[in-house]
């Protein structure tokens, strides 16, 4: 119990204390220099019925595809292939370049892949090298494709720690189980299907979990690329807390909003990890 009580202390402090006076914020019209007036649950109405303030949390969901359907799939692909030559040195390097997106501070992934995907980036240089200049365009500055080339950003960042999460739970199966199925004539399609994929639910589990609240709680990103536009159609409940905090000083909006945030995570992630917990 003594050895528990200075992490307990520091959660209680930095963590729950946060939360609570978040929580009281939420309630009031607040300036964070002026006197505060209790207004009730006006600010949770904001949320839902300012356009600008709904429409983020609706992005963040389709981030979701992005940061967590797209890595988690392509993670079982990537681990599932590695791992039938898992002793080699390519394996080893293939892990290692994979992962590393997942080292790269945030900040130098939004800024690299800004140029990336600027007017006369790398990406539209490609594009015009292979006769396809009519694709090119300004792909964080374009309405319709800034929000999927910021979800493209998050799932590159996001793949490697899926791909060696799912390549650890792998090596967990018992090998005779493969070496049964194949007496009985299943093939890779049968084998990954009725073994791999069942015997990876809390690995996936935790991959769709990490992802999913990157998404929903997404910031870095964003704002090093694109801080929300063109327009508002980038923005995410995580920038918009920032803008409205710091900026419009509407300390009680950003409070809802976060409050909002926080029990939206809490209500996508634990059914899954319901559904993903080992019976």
């Amino acid at each position: 119990m003594a050895l528990v009580l200075p992490a307990a202390a520091f959660y209680s402090v930095f963590v729950l204390k946060s939360i609570a006076s978040t929580i009281q914020y939420s309630f009031y019209d607040w300036n964070g220099v002026t006197a505060a007036t209790f207004v009730g649950f006006d600010n949770y109405l904001e949320v839902f019925r300012e356009d600008e303030l709904a429409g983020s949390i609706v992005n963040a969901f389709e981030l979701i595809l992005f940061f967590s359907i797209i890595p988690v799939t392509l993670g079982l692909a990537a681990a599932a292939t590695i791992r039938k030559f898992a002793t080699s040195r390519m394996a080893m390097a293939s892990r290692t370049v994979l992962f590393l997106p997942q080292i790269i501070p945030l900040v130098a992934a939004g800024i690299m892949w800004s140029w990336l995907l600027s007017t006369d980036g790398l990406v539209n240089q490609l594009l015009r090298a292979v006769g396809l200049g009519s694709l090119t365009r300004a792909w964080l500055g374009d309405f319709d494709t800034a929000l999927p080339a910021v979800g493209v950003i998050g799932a590159w960042v996001l793949f490697g720690l899926c791909m060696l999460l799912l390549l650890a739970g792998m090596t967990k199966i018992d090998p005779s189980l493969y070496e049964a199925a194949r007496i009985d004539g299943a093939g890779p399609f049968r084998e990954f299907f009725s073994i791999t994929l069942p015997s990876l639910r809390q690995e996936i589990g935790v991959c769709v979990t990490v992802t999913v609240i990157a998404a929903l709680a997404s910031f870095d990103i964003v704002y090093i690329s694109t801080q929300g536009g063109p327009g508002n159609s980038t923005l995410v409940p995580g920038l918009e807390i920032y803008y409205l905090a710091f900026f419009q000083r509407e300390i009680g909006t950003a409070s809802a909003l976060a409050v909002v945030l926080m029990l939206l995570v809490l209500a996508v992630v634990l059914p899954m990890q319901r559904l993903t917990r080992e019976r």
